[in-house]
């Protein structure tokens, strides 16, 4: 049986990817191996963050009972759980879910990838405004399908730049979906536009983080 640190579990929407404004069970577990300077749980990640360890079953049970068919895992960064497979493994088995694994783009996902055909993964690209750029791992772009996700969050015009050269080196927005969104109060959604017009960005979308117009963008638990 797994053991899992897990500081939040509740029903809101998805506020970005792919399940934007639909329904989702989020799961956010403890810990995580950066510290991205725009980090908006950033409480979650420190060594005193309230945690309760909670199985597989336990959570899957409660998944259940919430009665939502997206499941999003997050944190965190949820790959560092050390029993994380085995909670995937089980989630993957029942089709009537749709599980997205967001993580930030510094951990190895070759042992995750083809769980199920249910299983998907949101992954960040760190940009220069995150401060951890250094970190991330490139080979994870061969892992990714068609149904996956590559986000970026731009601070301003020189992670712009950069997120432009990533999805062209890549090819990321011929293989697969790429959002990207303003690190809130940083940069203009106009001038994001603004690029993408610019550039000729196309099959890249601006994503807008539902939660943080809804609600106080350092609410907890939406």
């Amino acid at each position: 049986m797994g053991r899992f640190k897990v500081v939040e579990k509740f029903v809101s929407i998805n506020g970005e990817a792919r399940c934007a404004g639909e329904l989702a069970c989020f799961i956010r577990f403890a810990g995580c191996n950066l510290n991205c300077s725009y980090c908006d749980t950033r409480w979650a990640n420190e060594e005193k963050a309230p945690f309760v360890i909670l199985s597989e079953e336990e959570l899957y049970e409660y998944i259940k009972d919430t009665g939502v068919k997206n499941v999003t895992l997050t944190g965190g960064e949820p790959l560092l759980q050390p029993d994380i497979k085995r909670l995937i493994t089980l989630l993957s088995k029942d089709k009537t879910l749709r599980v997205e694994i967001e993580t930030n783009g510094a951990v190895d996902i070759s042992d995750f990838v083809n769980i199920g055909d249910n299983v998907t993964f949101t992954m960040d690209y760190k940009l220069p405004g995150s401060g951890m750029e250094k970190a991330m791992i490139l080979d994870n772009y061969k892992l990714l399908k068609d149904s996956d996700t590559v986000k970026f969050v731009v601070s301003d015009p020189e992670d712009l730049k950069k997120a432009r050269e990533v999805i062209e080196r890549y090819k990321l927005d011929e293989k697969l979906q790429v959002y990207i969104s303003a690190c809130f109060g940083k940069i203009s959604n106009e001038e994001i536009v603004k690029y993408m017009i610019e550039n000729k960005m196309n099959s890249v979308r601006l994503q807008l983080q539902i939660h943080k117009y809804i609600w106080s963008p350092d609410k907890k638990g939406v």
